[in-house]
């Protein structure tokens, strides 16, 4: 008995040892392959003083953590040893990456804390969300399923960076755009000249928005296979999650000037004919977005708008990314996020995010001197919508407005 016991247990070691190196080679090799960035490089030498904790976001001891406890439990009591702790691998920190790495900006380094207000302020806005997710009174398609409900073409907009920790949620028309330049630099996912791209202005637009560039949830089906939701929450669960909101009028605004009144061949095409001939009595809308502009003809907001509410849109296909719902791009009652921030204190909030992920050594938040919509304007762009439509409307985007704390745009309803 007592060797079929011992072979019982090398087995099942043994099985479990194989399924920890599997996801541990899918993990760390995969990552590099898809990115095709340069191996990690070891940080600068501190000469003065202990070297720094350890990040709580550290991605191989608490992964590996949980591997543990997997394959403890498949012991029985009294016939375990205690787990030997695992070295960090460093089979991956060449000596051509170490002549190529670019010293990171220790002097940019915060000494100082962060203000009380502006951690009460992410501590009420966690907390505004908790609620609203436990509150009856709102409702919405999907508030209430689990994530494991949630399919996989609806986690694209969360990407993942396994260099520091940190998921982000990126919603378009809320400077997704600089975010994403954010990520490709801290993820190393660009070089330049041999070496990752340390400048996120420097980083081409047409680059920020392909797909190739970032590492996202819905990918890891292909990578992972059967682990692919298991490692999802493991990630969920140590990194930092974040997202950028905004007023969601003034993002519905902010959409419209960017899509229809600029030169937009696509959104032209896709929605831009279909708003005219629906709405705007064009049966024969100008072919291209050329012959468009020099006739003078576009959607006006009260087009758009009627698009939006009309519910033919939703079945011919889902609300495009621009102006889609941000409790459906990020799922904000299935994912607790650590850190809400708003455009409206977009430059203040920046500085706290970087410093409480501790990257703002690295990269800096860029400004942007583009011309923004003011909320401001919200009365003169909605004067021409009929007050119905402006009240079915906001049921449409309440759930945003109440998750994130916008307040009920009372002089635009009930005028």
């Amino acid at each position: 008995m007592g060797t079929s016991r011992m072979f019982r247990v090398f087995v099942v070691l043994g099985s479990a040892f194989m399924i920890l190196l599997i996801i541990i080679y899918w993990d760390d090799v995969g990552v590099s392959h898809l990115y095709l960035h340069t191996p990690v490089s070891p940080g600068p030498k501190i000469p003065h003083g202990p070297p720094p904790q350890q990040s709580q976001t550290s991605r191989t001891p608490s992964f590996l953590s949980d591997i543990d406890a997997f394959v403890n439990q498949f012991l029985e009591p009294g016939t375990g040893e205690p787990t030997d702790p695992v070295p960090p691998d460093t089979s991956n920190q060449s000596e051509k990456a170490e002549e190529r790495y670019i010293p990171r900006r220790e002097w940019k380094i915060h000494l100082t804390p962060v203000a009380a207000e502006l951690r009460e302020r992410q501590e009420q806005r966690r907390k505004l969300l908790q609620e609203m997710c436990a509150n009856d009174s709102i409702a919405f398609p999907g508030k209430n399923r689990s994530f494991d409900d949630i399919s996989n073409k609806e986690l694209d907009h969360l990407i993942v960076d396994d260099r520091h920790g940190i998921i982000y949620c990126y919603v378009p028309k809320v400077a997704c755009s600089n975010w994403k330049r954010i990520m490709i630099v801290l993820s190393e996912s660009m070089l330049q000249d041999g070496v990752p791209q340390r400048d996120p202005l420097a980083i081409p637009r047409d680059l920020v928005h392909n797909s190739s560039m970032h590492f996202t949830f819905n990918k890891f089906w292909k990578r992972y296979g059967k682990f692919a939701k298991h490692l999802m929450k493991v990630k969920l669960k140590k990194y930092t999650k974040f997202l950028f909101v905004r007023d969601p009028f003034v993002r519905l605004i902010s959409a419209y000037r960017n899509k229809f009144e600029l030169r937009n061949d696509d959104f032209y095409r896709r929605f831009g004919q279909v708003m005219l001939r629906r709405y705007a009595n064009q049966p024969t809308p100008p072919a291209s977005v050329d012959e468009a502009f020099g006739v003078g003809v576009h959607p006006s907001f009260s087009n758009f708008l009627q698009y939006l509410l009309d519910p033919q849109t939703e079945k011919e296909m889902p609300f495009n990314e621009h102006w889609r719902q941000v409790y459906r791009l990020c799922h904000p009652c299935q994912i607790q996020y650590d850190f809400v921030g708003h455009l409206e204190t977009a430059e203040e909030d920046a500085e706290h995010l970087l410093r409480q992920l501790r990257v703002d050594n690295v990269v800096e938040f860029p400004n942007s001197h583009r011309n923004l919509t003011a909320s401001s304007w919200e009365a003169d762009w909605f004067s021409t919508v009929p007050i119905e439509a402006r009240r079915e409307l906001y049921k449409l985007y309440e759930p945003d407005f109440r998750l994130f704390g916008y307040d009920r745009p009372e002089w635009i309803l009930n005028e």
